[in-house]
């Protein structure tokens, strides 16, 4: 199949275009960005590689982002061409406006997408089933296609000063049955994006208190990695944040190391581990699944081993 007529990209966050625009310029000669914020943003956008910015204004905290699928289905009703391919991030915010959309306009929708292609049939997209277990190949053949694309799959382009686009002011267009907002309660959390971590020091449940997360902290300090977990100390005990949690629902590495210390290896967890490049294991079951994955394994008590790395890196 040759290129896409068009592909337009969104996302309610800045720091995933640059990864949606580089995949919409290997699928189309024609990108268009749809894009929150100031003239700067707009400008990024087109140094990212768009070449027509519709700028939707500031960010408010009215209306949602999820209202805004009437306001995008008027944008690809009046793009030239018009899009054969809506892109959006996989967070939680796109989702639900992909959802909306795909309804609003009666598309194909695939979420999750950990590869995008196109053959003969019309555009691929590969996605994973039964919790992390196997992956579904769909392939899209209707005229226009919705799909949010996992974070790491495509590597980002550079930033290009001499690359312009056309900017259209687009205007908001109130849905019928707007989704309101009574109330927002701040959340703790963090800030990190492991995806675009180099190095990545993992814990699982062979941390026996939360007050050993000193000890890991001290050894992703020394290595200048983020820490990551598994999900049980995530989302079971809580001891980190819910974005360090690395698999199936988590996070997809995408590091060049990842020591994983204290972890099994369940697949549900490797989903989101096995796209690093080099994967270390430290585990005190020398049958642990971990070290079927791993390029190299240490059979050993992270409480024993950790603190004796420690000691010889800062050396």
């Amino acid at each position: 199949m040759s290129k896409l007529a068009n592909v337009l990209v969104f996302s309610d966050l800045k720091d995933r275009y640059a990864e949606l625009l580089a995949a919409a310029t290997q699928l189309s000669d024609n990108v268009t960005a749809a894009v929150f914020g100031s003239e700067d943003d707009v400008a990024m956008a087109a140094r990212q590689g768009a070449s027509c910015v519709y700028a939707l204004g500031e960010k408010a905290s009215q209306p949602m982002v999820e209202n805004y699928a009437e306001t995008l289905a008027t944008i690809v009703r009046q793009c030239s061409p018009q899009p054969t391919l809506l892109l959006f991030s996989a967070t939680k915010r796109c989702k639900a406006l992909a959802a909306r959309l795909s309804v609003l306009l009666d598309v194909a929708l695939v979420n999750d997408a950990t590869t995008l292609s196109l053959d003969a049939g019309g555009i691929c997209a590969q996605h994973r089933l039964y919790g992390g277990l196997a992956f579904g190949n769909e392939v899209m053949s209707s005229p226009l296609a919705i799909v949010t694309l996992m974070p790491g799959v495509f590597e980002p382009l550079a930033e290009d000063a001499q690359r312009k686009a056309q900017v259209v002011q687009a205007d908001y267009v109130t849905p019928a049955n707007a989704l309101v907002c009574k109330e927002r309660r701040a959340k703790q959390g963090s800030s990190v994006d492991l995806s675009k971590a180099k190095r990545v020091v993992g814990i699982g449940r062979g941390l026996a208190a939360q007050d050993d997360l000193k000890m890991v902290q001290a050894l992703a300090d020394v290595l200048e990695a983020e820490l990551g977990c598994s999900r049980p100390i995530a989302e079971g005990e809580h001891w980190m944040e819910r974005e360090r949690y690395i698999g199936v629902s988590g996070v997809l590495l995408k590091a060049d190391l990842y020591l994983a210390l204290g972890i099994s290896g369940q697949i549900q967890h490797m989903v989101g581990g096995n796209g690093a490049r080099t994967i270390v294991a430290i585990n005190k079951d020398k049958n642990a699944p971990i070290f079927q994955f791993a390029d190299y394994g240490l059979v050993g008590d992270i409480y024993k081993v950790v603190p004796a790395l420690v000691e010889q890196l800062k050396r």
